[in-house]
């Protein structure tokens, strides 16, 4: 058995990237997703030919952007079946290595990597902290950390803090259906909520008005497809923690990672920080 796993959270995101496996999304969309988290890497830093893990790999969409800049990258999920779609995926990438295991379980070597990231999944793991811990050790010193968990809307108001709340309640009776209903009702939220609230906000934006502080204005300019997938990640996971920006930054440091700096846009709270 795998250390540090949710099984019913794995077992999500494996169906997830099998029926969205990324391949319906637009090239230019995925390289907009990707600067969305990104745009604070220092690759300038990065030595000739770095070598670096993709912690959680999923489908390999952020690996397939990432492995053209570096020497090798090492694609890890604890899903056997997101991994065969990252491989899918990155099949045109020959410096890609993939290994199937749990974040605290990963072969690599400790000091090892000129650089990792890890998107979108330690806040589903029953441990943040110690998943932290492990992609740290695997560190060399010097070498920067990317990492994205959901925040805790400490920089939103107390009615939008009061709307996510009465999210959690949806969050967590679709989270707990049999898959066909899970993802059906995921598709429900994505058309009834996410598109007309997002289209909205992109109408309201054209007016003049700053729709940054508008729910799910995120996706204004999104497609359909991301929607859908991103219902299905919301809604249909059972395990989530979310973390404000100070808590992140105390999370890093307690791993011995340093120069925490965040990004200042959406998605939060997406940060970056040296291995000290």
């Amino acid at each position: 058995m795998q250390a540090n796993v949710d099984a019913r959270t794995v077992e999500g995101f494996g169906e997830e990237w099998s029926r969205f496996d990324q391949t319906g999304l637009r090239d230019a969309e995925l390289r907009q997703l990707f600067d969305g988290y990104f745009r604070i890497f220092p690759w300038e830093i990065l030595p000739n030919d770095a070598v670096g893990f993709d912690m959680g790999c999923g489908s390999g969409r952020w690996a397939s952007l990432v492995a053209p800049r570096i020497g090798k990258l090492i694609c890890v999920d604890a899903s056997p079946n997101a991994l065969e779609v990252a491989k899918r995926n990155l099949a045109g990438h020959s410096n890609c290595e993939f290994h199937c295991a749990s974040v605290a379980e990963f072969p690599i070597k400790d000091a090892s990597a000129d650089f990792g990231y890890s998107l979108g999944v330690l806040h589903h793991i029953p441990d943040p902290q110690e998943g932290i811990n492990h992609c740290a050790r695997k560190l060399k010193r010097g070498a920067p950390f990317l990492i994205y968990l959901y925040y805790a809307f400490d920089n939103r108001s107390a009615w939008f803090r009061r709307l996510w709340r009465v999210s959690e309640v949806f969050r967590r009776a679709i989270s707990g259906l049999p898959t066909g209903l899970r993802h059906f009702s995921a598709d429900v939220m994505a058309a009834l909520v996410y598109y007309p609230t997002a289209r909205t906000a992109r109408l309201v934006e054209k007016m003049g008005v700053n729709v940054d502080s508008f729910p799910l204005s995120i996706y204004r300019d999104k497609s359909f497809y991301t929607m859908r997938t991103d219902a299905l990640d919301r809604f249909g996971t059972p395990l989530e923690f979310r973390f404000t920006r100070a808590e992140i930054e105390l999370m890093l440091n307690t791993a011995g990672i340093g120069n925490v700096s965040f990004s200042d846009r959406m998605p939060y709270w997406c940060a970056v920080g040296i291995k000290e």
